[in-house]
């Protein structure tokens, strides 16, 4: 196994199909996954919020500004074409499913999945770049993924105990 292409997921989420595998067929492929003590349409909405900020190290990679940790339920209303975290397109979606975003030769979807006591979120990054460059965004964006499912988590499982938030 290549190092940075699996954090967290088991064999049987690193082989179930996931629709980026079919828009990047091919080309190194990174599995991140995270159980999530919410329900799935909570942790779906909070996968909305990628369209504003992408939830990981906000000093490299949100020019310094805080990823809101208030959910904006507007986010939720998809349609393709919307951008992600400022570089990524959304290609495809499934309300309460997944979302699929589209950067270059790198696609990933974000899958929810009920679990017994609440979500599994499961993330895939496809990358179609040569390999040496492929291996290198792979192992950067493990530290980068990881920062962001602990973060996200940890937004929808305190909204989650406590409910939204009030005005």
């Amino acid at each position: 196994m290549i190092p940075g292409t699996v954090w967290g997921a088991t064999e049987a989420e690193r082989e179930a199909p996931l629709p980026c595998d079919g828009l990047r067929p091919g080309g190194l492929q990174a599995d991140r996954a995270i159980s999530i003590d919410a329900p799935p349409a909570l942790v779906y909405a909070w996968l909305c919020q990628l369209r504003v900020a992408p939830y990981s190290y906000d000093l490299l990679d949100n020019f310094g500004r805080r990823s809101p940790h208030r959910r904006d339920p507007m986010l939720t209303e998809l349609e393709a074409g919307q951008r992600f975290m400022s570089q990524f397109q959304l290609v495809s979606f499934l309300l309460g499913r997944h979302i699929t975003l589209v950067a270059g030769k790198i696609c990933v979807t974000y899958a929810v999945r009920p679990e017994a006591k609440g979500t599994r979120l499961v993330v895939r990054m496809r990358c179609g770049a040569p390999k040496p460059i492929a291996v290198a965004l792979a192992l950067g964006d493990v530290l980068m993924m990881r920062k962001q499912l602990r973060t996200l988590k940890d937004l929808a499982e305190a909204e989650h105990r406590s409910g939204p938030p009030r005005d």
